[in-house]
Formats: structure tokens, C-alpha cells, sequence
């Protein structure tokens, strides 16, 4: 009788080899090169991660647009920023498209740089050189000067904030041609040019004079340009009446030390516009963003308004699905996933781990759907109980507190297998990065395995993988029944809800970044 080790057989359909070797050099699948940008684009910040180096994700990206189509380049680059709400990564797949086709860069400048921020990463990574080019080109100089003049005074004057480069440096670099004597004016004093006062736009004179003390009220303009100067509370008090909600939600305890919080009408205001659901909208808020300002929020920060970020919450997650069956969400709590979401970068790191973003998901898939079950997970599943009646950031916080050991991504799946358990998805947020069960899948993962087992059972059911980190592995391959997913924001329960619900096609997430219409 020959080895059963080596001739075991497997519940469900053939499982196709693992070939390739993850960040612990464990047995995984390769994700196609389309997939793997998807990835990138949706999670990858360029900066360093627990497996990988701010440079890898960078030769990981270039590479893989040297074997993509252009058209798919661009639509990536959109998805990302659009949908992904990502910064660094879609700016450098505009920048690689100013080398390879400048007719599709042009056509989606506007789309993707929209914004200050976005404007001066592309500047800074196409004058770097790592995309094959370093000087500009008559293309990407006229975007640019089309994005300048398609913006106002006051919005040029606003955009000035922020350097490496500055906006005076792009200003010199493409030379933009002035329509009026204020727009020309205005160039002319950013670049540090003797201009006549009167023909600088009202903002900039009153910026000025402010500065000189020829003005007691504050100008319209970003905070950072009035941090210098001697501000008591009142000033504090019109700076965060002006504020946008992103620059509200990032400075609270800053405006708790100013006594911004001393005045009961701007304490009303900041609560109300943080939890406006327009407001919302508007800053393209992600859920963990949400989560990052209640985890560092002080006491000194008035309960009311610490209240109003968890009402902010549940509007950011209304368009987490409900889910016809039962439902598992089986969230990574093992030691990688202590690394930041957003990768470690000198003086600009944040503060929330990859594990506060399962959690968070987690959390925010259970109050949608009071009957699913969380299987936090490890080397094995955790003991835990939540409930649906809490709110999303309180159960977040608990699931967060388990953070330790190794990671087991098939853990959940064979806990399901055990129990023989009906089920019709389960969701895995993890790293991906599994090494537990690197020598018991035999021909394929551990999670494939398991997971045939559990859908011989269970024939209608479905497999999502959220891979929250950049990575070129995932321990399932795409069928109809598995959909590898990456992204923090809240897109991803839009694409999730789609496939559960048999409504997305069967190239899957790849799918949706084709329909991005160009």
C-alpha cells in the first residue's frame, strides 16, 4: 500500500501547488501581477512595514508596472486615490505613466492630483528620477499649470503650506502663465519677488498685515501659517471655527491646551461639525482615522466631543453590508500585525497598527450584522466574546488588546472544519503572512485545505481575504469562491458585499479597478 502521507487525499477540488515562499518563507501563492499592483495601490504607503523595507515596496511597484498595461496603470491609479483613498502610491503611478504614456497621464491629472499634498509628492517623485525620467516634459508641465490655474487666489495661497517641494519651487519650476495682474502678483510674491501690495489677492493682504499687527482679526488661512505668531485663546477659538474637519479631528487636544474648549458655542460647533454627515463625506474620512483620533484623544478634550467622533463612526461604517447567513469575521491579532498601517517613516509613523484596523473591522462588520461571529486569531483562534450592542470603537479597543504570537491564517477555518459548522463567509484581516501551518497543507496552503473542507459542507459559501499590509503572497488563490482583497478603507465592504452576494464577476477585485472608467 503506498504512503498515505504523500497520496492523502483532500476534500473539494484539486488545490493547486504552493509554489512560492512568503515574508517567512512559508508556502504561499503568487498573486497575479494585475492583483498584486491592486494590492499595492490599496494598501502600499512606501514606507517600511514589519516584513518589508520602504525601498522593496518601491521595486516591488516599479516592476510590476513594467509588465502591466498602461491602461490598467491608470485605472489603478484612480481606483487608489478615488476609492482607496490613498496619497504616495497613486502619485507614483502618475509619475510612471508621465514616463510611459503621457497621453493617459494627462488625461487623469486631475482625477488623481487633487490636491496640494498630492501635487507635491508627483513633483518630488518624477524630479527624482525613479521612475526613468527626472526632467518635467512639456506634458507634465502643462498639468501642472492647468492644475494651478484651475484654482483661485486664496486657494494657490493655501496651498503654499508644506515643503521637499515647496509650492514657490514648482511655481519656478513650470512657470506658469498669469492670467490677471493679482494671479501674476501672487506667483511673484511666492517666489519672493518685490510686488505691489494692493494687486496680491484680499487673503495674502490680509495674511500680511496680520503678521505685521496691522490686523486683529485672523485670516482665512491654514493654521500652520498663524502658528508662529504670539495666539491667545480667542484667536485659538477663531482658528478652529474655520478649521476643515480633517484638520478638526487632528488637533483636538491641541485646541483642549489653547482653551478652545472654554467657549460652550465653539465646543458646539467643533462636536457638530465632526459627526456632519456632509462634512464626512466631504474629507473622505477612512474608519481608522476615526479610530486614531478617539484612541488619542485626551480627557481634557470635552466628553461631548470625544461622543461626537463615535457618532462620526457609525455614519463612516453605514455602508458596511448586512449579509444574508451566517457570518465569520476572523481578524489577525499575532505579533506582525503590531506594526503600523500606514509603515514606519521617520517623524511621520503613525500611531495605529495594522491589528487596530482588523479589530476596527471586525467591530464594524458586527454591528451591521448582530449574528455574525469574531474568531480572533493567532497560532489559534482566541477565546473572546463581544457584543453587537457595544459600540464599534469599544469592541475594537478589546479585540486590539489581544496583539501576540505567531500568525496561523487557516486557524479560524480549521476551528469552523472541527465543530463541523454551516457558515456562508467568512472574512479573514490578516497580514497574510502565515507560518504556523507551514507544513501541513501538503500540495497547496493549509488554508486551502481547510477552507475545500469547509466548503464541501458549505457548497454556496465564500472566502474573503483582507490583506491589510503590501505584500506579493496571499495564502488563497483566486477561484469563484475566494476573493483576495486589500485596502483600510471603507471601499473594501462595498467590494466584500458584492462578492458575498454573488454580484461580482469572476476576475473579482481586479474586476472592479477594469471598470474605472479613464
Amino acid at each position: 500500500m503506498a504512503d498515505s502521507r504523500l497520496f492523502r487525499s483532500f476534500a473539494g477540488p484539486l488545490i493547486a501547488e504552493a509554489c512560492e515562499r512568503n515574508e517567512e518563507q512559508a508556502p504561499a501563492y503568487a498573486r497575479p501581477p494585475e492583483q498584486a499592483l491592486a494590492q499595492m495601490a490599496a494598501t502600499g504607503c512606501l514606507n517600511a512595514t514589519f516584513y518589508a523595507t520602504a525601498g522593496d515596496h518601491l521595486n516591488r511597484v516599479l516592476g510590476l508596472t513594467q509588465t502591466l498595461s498602461t491602461d490598467f496603470i491608470a485605472r489603478t491609479a484612480i481606483y487608489s486615490r478615488e476609492r482607496g483613498h490613498m496619497k504616495d502610491m497613486p502619485a507614483l503611478l502618475v509619475a510612471v505613466l508621465a514616463q510611459r504614456d503621457v497621453r493617459l497621464m494627462e488625461r487623469i491629472f486631475d482625477r488623481v492630483i487633487d490636491s496640494p499634498r498630492m501635487l507635491r509628492t508627483f513633483v518630488q517623485i518624477l524630479r527624482s528620477g525613479v521612475v526613468g525620467r527626472k526632467s518635467f516634459g512639456s506634458a507634465p508641465k502643462r498639468c501642472v499649470r492647468r492644475w494651478l490655474d484651475q484654482r483661485t487666489g486664496a486657494a494657490i495661497f493655501a496651498a503654499s503650506v508644506g515643503e521637499a517641494p515647496s509650492l514657490a519651487d514648482i511655481v519656478k519650476m513650470v512657470r506658469p502663465k498669469p492670467a490677471n495682474e493679482e494671479r501674476e502678483a501672487l506667483y511673484g510674491y511666492l517666489i519672493g519677488k518685490q510686488v505691489p501690495a494692493g494687486q496680491l489677492p484680499d487673503v495674502v493682504r490680509h495674511f500680511e498685515a496680520f503678521k505685521a499687527g496691522q490686523a486683529t482679526d485672523l485670516p482665512d488661512v491654514p493654521f500652520q501659517m498663524l502658528t508662529s505668531q504670539a495666539l491667545d485663546t480667542r484667536a485659538w477659538q477663531q482658528i478652529a471655527r474655520q478649521g476643515s474637519w480633517q484638520m478638526t479631528r487632528m488637533n483636538l487636544n491641541t485646541f483642549a491646551r489653547h482653551g478652545v474648549f472654554a467657549d460652550a458655542e465653539v465646543t458646539d460647533m467643533v462636536a457638530n461639525r465632526l459627526r456632519d454627515p456632509r462634512e464626512i463625506s466631504k474629507a473622505r474620512v477612512l474608519p481608522y482615522q476615526l479610530m486614531a483620533a478617539a484612541l488619542m484623544t485626551g480627557e481634557e478634550v470635552p466628553a461631548y466631543v470625544r461622543h461626537a467622533l463615535e457618532d462620526a463612526m457609525e455614519l463612516a461604517i453605514a455602508n458596511v453590508p448586512v449579509i444574508d447567513g451566517r457570518v465569520f469575521i476572523c481578524p489577525d491579532v499575532s505579533g506582525s500585525m503590531e506594526s503600523p498601517i500606514t509603515g514606519r517613516r521617520k517623524g511621520a509613523t503613525t500611531k495605529m497598527r495594522c491589528v487596530d484596523v482588523a479589530a476596527l473591522i471586525a467591530a464594524a462588520f458586527l454591528r451591521q450584522n448582530p449574528a455574525a461571529v469574531v474568531l480572533p486569531f493567532n497560532w489559534n483562534v482566541v477565546s473572546h466574546r463581544l457584543s453587537a450592542r457595544e459600540s464599534v470603537l469599544s469592541n475594537a479597543r478589546e479585540l486590539s488588546a489581544l496583539c501576540h504570537g505567531g500568525t496561523n491564517v487557516s486557524a479560524p477555518i480549521t476551528g469552523l472544519n472541527r465543530g463541523r459548522t454551516k457558515g456562508d463567509l467568512i472574512v479573514i484581516v490578516s497580514d497574510n503572512q502565515s507560518w504556523v501551518d507551514a507544513s501541513e497543507g501538503g500540495r497547496g496552503t493549509k488554508t486551502m485545505v481547510e477552507w475545500n473542507r469547509f466548503r464541501s459542507r458549505n457548497p454556496q459559501a465564500k472566502l474573503v481575504l483582507l490583506d491589510l499590509q503590501p505584500h506579493a503572497t496571499t495564502q488563497a488563490y483566486e477561484r469563484d469562491d475566494v476573493l483576495n482583497v486589500g485596502g483600510f478603507s471603507d471601499q473594501v465592504f462595498e467590494v466584500i458585499a458584492r462578492f458575498a452576494n454573488h454580484r461580482l464577476g469572476p476576475d473579482h477585485w481586479v474586476g472592479e479597478i477594469n471598470a474605472v472608467a479613464v
